[in-house]
Formats: structure tokens, sequence, C-alpha cells
């Protein structure tokens, strides 16, 4: 089992109100999979992710990832453990609007006191498995929307993680684009052997995942198969 989580609990105090944003939540992921997380607003989806993916701490419970139990590293535990095993992608992209697609895409490797020569092999073979093998030098004001996604993905694989976690990676994309996007997600885990978590609002994107797990008010709702055509 690459990821399991046991009794999750996130609380957040606002005001004088306590608020349960996680209450008690349980599941298991294999590798190979990709896995899409629906729910409202106010469902939890997004919390989970932060937790699964150690951004964030849990009130109690466990999030136990290839056999590590990572809610119990310190903080500088945490951030090395991220950086060398986890990917991570955003809806809005995060990329350093001063650096280039390849200096984007290298950056967590350049983090750990890597060579910009050594790495740009992989960061070109990367970009180039993205379909971006003539936008390498080009920053993010001169790409589009899809393509700064394209960059994003490729960063999020360059450390060769355990697992990629995604949250609404195609929030911030017109339609044509998402549904490239999402493509490229599904086949990293059919072709590459990937592991993929992904919080998304909208059903269309969840339906290119192999499981659905669906939240509301905090806990699971369902957690079931998809069958793809």
């Amino acid at each position: 089992m690459l990821l399991k989580i046991e009794s999750l609990k996130k609380t957040y105090t606002r005001g004088d109100q306590i608020v349960e944003a996680l209450r008690g939540v349980s599941l298991e992921i294999k590798p190979g999979q990709l896995v899409s997380i629906m729910g409202p607003s106010g469902s939890g989806k997004s919390t989970l992710l932060h937790l699964m993916g150690g951004l964030d701490r849990p009130t109690s419970g466990k999030v136990i990832l290839n056999g590590q139990a990572i809610e119990s590293l310190s903080d500088n535990e945490l951030s090395l453990f991220r950086r060398l095993k986890l990917g991570f992608i955003f809806q809005f992209f995060n990329l350093l609007p001063t650096l280039s697609a390849l200096e984007n895409v290298a950056l967590p490797r350049l983090l750990d006191g890597e060579s910009i020569k050594t790495i740009r092999p992989k960061a070109e073979e990367l970009l180039k498995m993205m379909g971006l093998e003539k936008r390498m030098d080009h920053r993010p004001d001169q790409l589009s929307g899809g393509e700064m996604q394209r960059v994003a993905i490729a960063r999020a694989l360059i450390g060769d993680p355990l697992m990629i976690f995604a949250d609404e990676p195609t929030g911030n994309l017109d339609s044509k684009t998402g549904e490239s996007v999402l493509k490229l997600l599904q086949s990293l885990v059919r072709e590459h052997g990937k592991t993929i978590v992904m919080v998304t609002h909208d059903s269309k994107a969840a339906s290119y995942g192999d499981r659905l797990i669906k939240m509301k008010d905090g806990a699971l709702d369902s957690d079931e198969k998809v069958t793809h055509a």
C-alpha cells in the first residue's frame, strides 16, 4: 500500500467556533492509480489533499506514505520529504515569472544543490514529453495557460516522485485545454506507472480517474471504481 490514512481529523477555530474540516477519514491508495476526489465547497476535499501531501498537519490521525508516518516528522524533515518524494500541481501553476520553462522544471532539484548542467537533460526530456520542446526558454508570461500547466506537471515529475497531488489542475483552463491536461495525467498513470491524487469540483474531470472518492461534510460519502469505455 502506497498511502494509508487512518482516522484523519482536522479542526479549525473560527472566532469562538470549532470547525470540523475532516471527521475521521480513513482510506488506502495503491500504486499506479489516478484517484479523483470530488465534493462541494467546504466538503474537506482540499484539506484532505493537503494532509495527504504533508502541506498541513492533522489534528489527529495518521498519514502513512510509503511506510513513513509523515505527520510525526519535524517541519524540516517534512519539508525534505515533500521535496524529495512528492510532486504537486496547483490550479494557478505557481511558476516563478523570472525563470524559463526549463529553469522552473529544474527548480526542485536546484534547491537540493544540484547544478543546472546536471539537471538539464532530465528537464529537457520532461518538457519534450509535455510537447514543449520549442518553449523551453520561454518565461511563464510567454506561455498559454495549458503550456504553463504542462510546465508545472513536468516540474512535479523532475524528482521521480512516489506520488503526485493535483489540486484543481484544470480549474484555471478552458475546457479543451483542460481535457488535454487530464489526458496527460491519465497517460502518466497508464503508461508511466505514476500515482496521482486529484481534487476537482468537475465531474467530467473526475471521470478521467480510475477511482472516484466523493466527500461531504468532512467525511467520505462514497468510494467507487470508475469504469472506462
